[in-house]
């Protein structure tokens, strides 16, 4: 039976500019399993972005509910309970990669088990694991600046991933890449899932990326439209 890591009921957000609201998210409800990738889709101002960064914990509902690997969270958005949230229980991958370009390639995915005071041995045998799962242990000692884009974010995604965080949250993975690389990403993704059962909540435009998801949704003017 699997297990449900992410359970959001009816959130709604709202920003007010001046003497403007707008409201974001109208009654936002989904649910994703371990092992899992959804995909949502939608125009700009469909509430994609929002979405994501309330269930990154860097924005709050203003109502509704997130349950993360069963917890009902109160303080999902809210400091300093949010930090915590960040930190050990998502993975976060970005258009723009976001990789230090000063670091070697096993550098950057190390790094966060450096940060979290983890043993050099286990940093290291966990980080070659890791960048196997991603097809690129070949490449550990380079530069992040020798690689492709998607190269680059096979990098990410071991990064995101060397915590083995409960939620991968992924914003446009995709957007900067090729179709070459886009399908190398793209199959990272599904090593992730198959090899350690990575749920994966991924933004993007890109109908090619979405074609691989369990599930695709489809967010209008801050409501759920649809499963495609």
């Amino acid at each position: 039976m699997s297990e449900t890591i992410l359970k959001v009921n009816n959130i709604h957000k709202s920003y007010t500019t001046g003497k403007e609201s707008f409201e974001a998210l109208r009654g936002v409800s989904l649910s994703l399993e371990q092992g899992e990738m959804l995909a949502v889709m939608g125009s700009s101002g469909s509430g994609k972005s929002t979405l994501l960064h309330i269930l990154g914990a860097m924005d709050a509902a203003d109502e509704g509910e997130i349950r993360l690997n069963g917890e009902l969270r109160k303080d999902y958005g809210t400091e300093p309970a949010a930090t915590r949230i960040r930190a050990e229980q998502i993975g976060f991958i970005f258009q723009d990669f976001n990789l230090i370009q000063d670091l070697t390639v096993e550098e950057n995915v190390a790094l966060p088990l450096m940060l979290a005071g983890e043993k050099n041995r286990v940093i290291w045998e966990k980080t070659d694991q890791m960048l196997e799962k991603v097809g690129i242990l070949d490449k550990k000692k380079n530069a992040v600046t020798e690689l492709s884009g998607g190269q680059r974010q096979r990098v990410a995604i071991a990064r995101a991933l060397i915590t083995e965080p409960k939620l991968l949250l992924a914003d446009e993975p995709t957007g900067n890449l090729d179709s070459k690389s886009s399908t190398a990403v793209i199959e990272a993704f599904l090593n992730a899932k198959s090899q350690i059962k990575a749920t994966i909540f991924m933004v993007t435009h890109d109908a090619f990326a979405a074609s691989y998801a369990d599930k695709v949704i489809a967010l209008k003017d801050g409501i759920v439209f649809g499963e495609l």
